[in-house]
């Protein structure tokens, strides 16, 4: 009976436990009670923070306006165009330069030296090119997003169990079936985490290339309000940013369930 005491006791204190979903609410809510204390306590000038009830009613007004939808279908349009351009670019090749070794010895160095530099340094090529048309950004966007997606794809391929890929070989594979048998059930993992920091990374250079290009979207509608001294409006637009991001975040985090319900971890994790 006695040991029977601090198990009952453990049941009982995880079932008090607070949802997580419950304390991201009331995180949420602290910083909405935050905003609005601090530019009306006098902490900070309402012209460089208002308080959030007029970054709530600035957004409203955003939202019956037909500016703003066009400027966030351009988004996610430019979003959503690039990030399945680099997936593609980023699986097709980091299967082919991770299943042969030559090729990887040989691209290892160019990837090395091309990964490091920071998509916003293309800008001034990309608007010598295209000016300020979609295709500058998408640029920037299929750049930065290819990165992560092929160096997760070939840790993937570089993970493939040496016994699997040696017993495909002896048995004559042809390359492809080694990929659709072998390679790819090893590597969809890694597909799958390239495919959640790109989604992350293409929202982030899309939001920037309008901001610093002027293509249409909301970075440009953010840029325009902060010239047009529209305090209010640039930070509604910012928080309709940021809850894109979340929601993008979201959908890559259940695609990434649904797509490995079969593996280990992600069945823990939901058990």
């Amino acid at each position: 009976m006695t040991s029977l005491a601090p198990a009952a006791s453990a049941a009982r204190r995880r079932g008090r436990r607070v949802p997580a979903g419950v304390l991201g609410v009331l995180g949420l809510l602290t910083l909405v009670v935050v905003l609005e204390l601090v530019p009306r306590t006098g902490l900070v000038d309402e012209r460089y923070l208002p308080p959030f009830s007029s970054m709530a009613s600035a957004l409203g007004d955003q939202l019956g306006t037909p500016a703003f939808w066009t400027a966030l279908l351009a988004t996610l349009r430019g979003w959503a165009i690039g990030l399945a351009i680099a997936m593609v670019a980023g699986v097709v090749l980091g299967l082919l330069i991770g299943s042969i070794p030559v090729v990887r010895a040989a691209t290892n160095s160019t990837i090395e030296f091309l990964r490091p530099i920071p998509s916003v340094a293309l800008i001034p090529l990309t608007v010598l090119l295209y000016g300020t048309d979609m295709k500058s950004t998408l640029i920037l966007v299929v750049y930065a997003t290819f990165w992560q997606v092929l160096l997760q794809v070939l840790y993937g391929v570089r993970d493939v169990d040496p016994v699997a890929r040696e017993t495909a070989k002896s048995y004559r594979f042809r390359p492809l079936t080694t990929i659709r048998t072998v390679t790819w059930p090893t590597a969809l993992p890694y597909v799958m985490t390239g495919f959640r920091l790109g989604a992350a990374v293409a929202l982030i250079l899309e939001i920037t290339g309008e901001l610093i290009i002027g293509t249409p979207g909301l970075g440009k509608e953010i840029a325009v309000a902060q010239s047009s001294g529209a305090v209010a409006s640039m930070y509604a637009l910012v928080i309709v940013t940021g809850f894109i991001g979340v929601v993008v975040n979201l959908i890559a985090r259940a695609g990434e369930r649904h797509v490995l319900r079969w593996h280990p971890a992600v069945r823990a994790e939901v058990a």
